[in-house]
């Protein structure tokens, strides 16, 4: 009853974002905003050709179509937020609403996982299987594949949410951080915290680490397979299929990699720095990405060009 009582209590938290670097925020407000509009407009585009051209209805396209949405939704769910920090200093939310805002952004980010993973496997069978990849990508199994991501994505952020928001809170409401970061949020838990992290181990293992294996063990195919072309033109329009989906994976895993995997800093200025970089990183995550995912798949292939061309 009594840690009940203190989670009741806590009717929202602050979120400090960049408040103590006041010089930074106007700057950073515009660039977020200018990244966000971008966001919208070309997500919003590559969603509106894979849905409205019908030469785009494969399962490749379906799957960037996902991956667009995916991004739309994810920033939606918390770059506003972001921006009202950089004109609000300690902006607080309250606590239902941080519950609803933690739980869109980690289920976005485990669903783009998985959603990753699904999009190698159709490049796999694509280049290691082409005489075979209209029967194995069948409609009626990468509708599924993408639907079992968001459903993944959606219970391991609850799983993770639920257990987050049981935790009493005493007192210190305020989080470090633009938005209401999972990890940010545990570290304000008054009590023992193993069951999160041991939680939150075994959903990264399975969010993280196997998708990643999967892709690398895919694209190991993948490129064997390409180098086994005998023409140069060949390999490079097979190449050119997959490219624009393994530099997006680079960068989303690569930010994740850095983000969490740098080392800790024990020093209290050093400290300080490490609490900016780690913001700096996060919007890099949580904004540049999104922002390049519907200019490298663009950028690098004809087909998407051509029907942006016909809607313009």
């Amino acid at each position: 009853m009594e840690s009940d009582n203190q989670t009741a209590s806590v009717t929202k938290f602050i979120l400090l974002g960049l408040s103590a670097h006041p010089r930074l925020e106007k700057t950073f407000f515009v660039l977020i905003l200018l990244m966000y509009l971008v966001i919208l407009l070309g997500n919003g585009v590559l969603i509106l050709v894979t849905v409205s051209v019908s030469r785009l209805h494969t399962p490749m396209y379906f799957f960037l179509g996902n991956l667009s949405f995916l991004d739309f939704c994810y920033t939606t769910s918390s770059v506003p937020l972001i921006l009202d920090s950089f004109l609000t200093p300690r902006k607080t939310i309250l606590f239902s609403g941080c519950a609803v805002q933690m739980f869109l952004s980690f289920a976005m980010g485990a669903t783009e996982c998985v959603l990753l993973g699904m999009m190698a496997f159709d490049r796999y069978v694509a280049i290691c299987n082409p005489l075979r990849y209209a029967v194995v990508m069948s409609k009626a199994v990468y509708v599924p594949m993408a639907a079992s991501s968001w459903a993944a994505g959606s219970a391991a952020s609850m799983v993770q949410t639920s257990l987050a928001m049981r935790l009493p809170f005493c007192g210190d409401n305020i989080i470090n951080h633009f938005t209401c970061e999972i990890l940010a949020v545990l570290k304000l838990a008054c009590a023992d915290i193993s069951i999160n992290v041991i939680s939150m181990g075994v959903t990264n293992v399975i969010f993280l680490v196997v998708p990643v294996l999967f892709i690398f063990v895919s694209y190991i195919f993948i490129l064997t397979t390409i180098l086994r072309i005998p023409s140069a033109e060949g390999r490079k329009k097979a190449f050119s299929t997959c490219s624009a989906h393994l530099t997006v994976v680079v960068i989303f895993y690569g930010t994740i990699l850095f983000m969490y995997g740098k080392p800790k800093s024990k020093d209290p200025l050093g400290a300080d720095k490490q609490d900016l970089s780690d913001k700096l990183i996060s919007l890099f995550y949580g904004v540049v990405t999104p922002m390049l995912n519907p200019i490298i798949y663009s950028l690098r292939n004809k087909d998407v060009k051509t029907a942006v061309r016909n809607l313009v």
